[in-house]
């Protein structure tokens, strides 16, 4: 397994400078964007829309830091907090195994806290009617409303392994005032993971009818709250395993 482990390691270094595979995962992202790849996929039942590269990795991230808090802003239909929630639910059952007790969900201390500035009627419904509903809170209102951050701090206090997804408005300001806010609350060791940087990198004219773009954007968030964070870094190895990603640059790492 330690051979495996070092062979691995050393092809996801090798992508770094693999032009081809560079360029071909540039391509494939740059095609599959405007006809909305990212809304074909479901997570147990719910429309998730991202990448399942982006997937995998937050399953990764998710076994590897083991969280009992995790906090993601924008909600749409559901499958982010779905995917989140069965993660928990598998923590937990592992957890039950080691420890030889009975798996009782709706006891679990661990919980998905999910925020959104606009919880739709019937996506509140699905989610909360969901097998996994006992994991999740919803909280509405905006990311950067000082109220709804107070409400997330105060619910944080309670947990010491905190994982934070951003994904809601995705301008320069209101990514940077996200970060400011939950970044503070991440654990050591744990992340930040900040979605769709990808918009740095594509061209301006495939966001007509959107506030931000090239310049404006997650990515240019990242890279300005990285000025006066040094406890965060990007985990440059997850890009390199990705390849195929909306998150480049934006898998923020607590060290």
């Amino acid at each position: 397994m330690n051979d495996f482990l070092k062979q691995r390691a050393e092809r996801i270094h090798r992508n770094a400078t693999n032009s081809n595979l560079l360029q071909s995962a540039k391509s494939f992202m740059a095609v599959s964007l405007l006809p909305q790849y990212s809304y074909n996929f479901e997570w147990m039942g719910r429309p998730i829309i991202q990448y399942p590269q982006d997937m995998a990795a937050m399953q990764e991230i998710i076994w590897e830091v083991r969280p009992d808090l995790i906090i993601e802003t924008g909600i749409a239909h559901g499958g982010s907090l779905i995917f989140s929630a069965s993660m928990l639910a598998l923590l937990d059952f592992t957890d039950a195994i080691h420890q030889k007790c009975t798996l009782n969900p709706s006891q679990s201390k661990r919980k998905v806290l999910g925020l959104d500035i606009d919880i739709r009627p019937h996506n509140r419904e699905a989610i909360e009617v969901h097998p996994l509903a006992s994991y999740i809170q919803m909280l509405q209102g905006s990311s950067i409303d000082q109220g709804v951050v107070e409400q997330v701090k105060s619910i944080a206090k309670g947990y010491s392994k905190i994982l934070v997804c951003l994904d809601s408005n995705h301008t320069h300001e209101h990514v940077l005032e996200e970060l400011k806010s939950y970044a503070p609350l991440v654990s050591k060791g744990s992340y930040c993971v900040v979605f769709d940087t990808i918009v740095e990198d594509l061209p301006k004219e495939m966001f007509p009818d959107r506030p931000w773009g090239p310049g404006n954007n997650p990515k240019t968030a990242v890279f300005e709250f990285l000025k006066t964070n040094p406890e965060f870094e990007i985990d440059k190895s997850i890009d390199h395993k990705l390849l195929i990603s909306v998150a480049p640059d934006g898998f923020l790492k607590r060290v």
